[in-house]
């Protein structure tokens, strides 16, 4: 009779220890940290090693050198980096990003202001990235099977063009053309939503390219496989055969590109801000590393970097839940 309680003891013990989504969550969140240090110590060599001194930026040409002098005092900027990183992490530590040099402003509030429009820029660019890359994949592998090689041909070149296009370059013909000579979309500013829709493009293009290819390099090799072959025999609908046996199939591997694309897009923002004159955090980055301004610089690198995180982070958990496989690096 004691058996079949220490038996059920015994199978909650091993179901609980079986269990690989804890394992597997430490572990991406160690990864994510480790990330975030390297970033923290990098950043603030890098721009305490590069040339300028802020001190001199904030009191003009015309300063004497007691007046530079007092202002690296006064921004604590005389004392030996070890001393001002501690103080960095211990700032970080207590959650501030620090003040800015230029207006004494908190960091926090300083990125606070402009978050929403760099967050608005990067979501819409994420769902243009991941409806357009993965659907335009997609219907090229299907409408190749059906012998039209030359779309295969110019869906290559298109993507290969399209995937090495810089975002400064996308930005400056798009502004040239839709915003100068045509005059369809407003050349900077993000007054109203027409305002957004050339730099969503411009961040764009590349990642679409470049996911685009692999979907449908991915639905090719799907469609290849013997459970389609059967799919196709049974007489399925094509709509359902590529939308409920195809789709699904593609989606591991796609995520996994393509979160890394997505995570790599945020850098793109920094550019397009700057070529269409929005106030986000990108611009406002371009703006502290002219003034030398370390405390903005150094939250706005930590900022985009935990963004990127978060996004790598949300794409492991995504392909755990459709690959339990990957919850314990088996998945080929």
């Amino acid at each position: 009779m004691s058996a079949g309680p220490e038996a059920a003891v015994l199978r909650g013990r091993r179901s609980r220890v079986a269990s690989p989504w804890p394992g597997f969550v430490v572990r991406r969140l160690a990864g994510v940290a480790c990330v975030l240090a390297s970033l923290v110590v990098v950043t603030f060599l890098m721009v305490h090693l590069i040339p300028g001194d802020p001190a001199r930026n904030i009191a003009g040409i015309n300063a004497t050198p007691e007046q530079v002098t007092y202002i690296q005092q006064q921004l604590r900027l005389d004392e030996p980096l070890p001393a001002q990183f501690a103080d960095y992490v211990g700032a970080l530590a207590g959650g501030s990003f620090g003040e800015s040099f230029e207006t004494g402003e908190p960091v926090a509030d300083v990125l606070g202001a402009r978050l929403a429009l760099t967050a608005e820029l990067a979501l819409l660019a994420v769902l243009v990235v991941l409806f357009a890359g993965v659907g335009l994949g997609l219907l090229v592998a299907v409408a190749c099977r059906s012998g039209r090689g030359w779309l295969d041909t110019a869906f290559t070149v298109a993507t290969s063009i399209g995937g090495s296009v810089p975002e400064y370059v996308a930005g400056t013909l798009l502004v040239f053309v839709f915003a100068v000579t045509l005059g369809l979309f407003p050349a900077a500013g993000a007054d109203t939503a027409s305002g957004l829709v050339l730099p969503v493009i411009a961040i764009s293009i590349g990642p679409t390219a470049t996911l685009a290819r692999i979907a449908r390099r991915e639905v090719a090799t799907v469609l290849e496989q013997d459970y389609m072959r059967t799919a196709r025999g049974k007489r399925i609908s094509a709509r359902r055969l590529y939308l409920r046996h195809a789709l699904p199939n593609i989606l591991t591997s796609t995520l996994t590109y393509g979160g890394l694309l997505l995570a790599g897009l945020l850098g793109g923002t920094v550019v397009v801000e700057n070529i269409f004159g929005l106030p986000g955090i990108g611009s406002r980055l371009v703006e502290a590393v002219e003034l030398r301004d370390y405390p903005v610089i150094q939250g706005t690198v930590l900022l985009l970097g935990a963004m990127a995180c978060t996004v790598t982070l949300l794409v492991d958990v995504a392909l755990a839940a459709i690959d339990p496989r990957s919850l314990s690096g088996d998945r080929p």
